[in-house]
């Protein structure tokens, strides 16, 4: 049983097509790719989570996607609070 949160999509990395006004992202140890609305990129929390992505690993992203090494739970908690805009 799964649950799904407003404006996050699931999505299966064998599959390359991010619908418009959308960004994919591979989180965790897994890499599971998402799909999250571009309007994240304005939110503090999203910001400040990608400046640690950045100061830790910098922009070299090999999965063609940006890749966020945190656990899925933390990228889920911190996009949790997101209303999409």
């Amino acid at each position: 049983m799964g649950f799904r949160l407003p404006g996050i999509r699931r999505s299966s990395s064998k599959s390359s097509e991010v619908p418009k006004g959308y960004l994919a992202v591979y989180v965790g140890e897994e890499m599971k790719r998402f799909l999250i609305p571009i309007s994240y990129l304005n939110q503090p929390s999203f910001q400040e989570l990608l400046s640690q992505v950045e100061e830790e690993f910098g922009y070299d992203h090999p999965m063609g996607a940006l890749t966020i090494p945190c656990t899925e739970d933390i990228f889920l908690n911190v996009t949790s609070s997101f209303r999409r805009c």
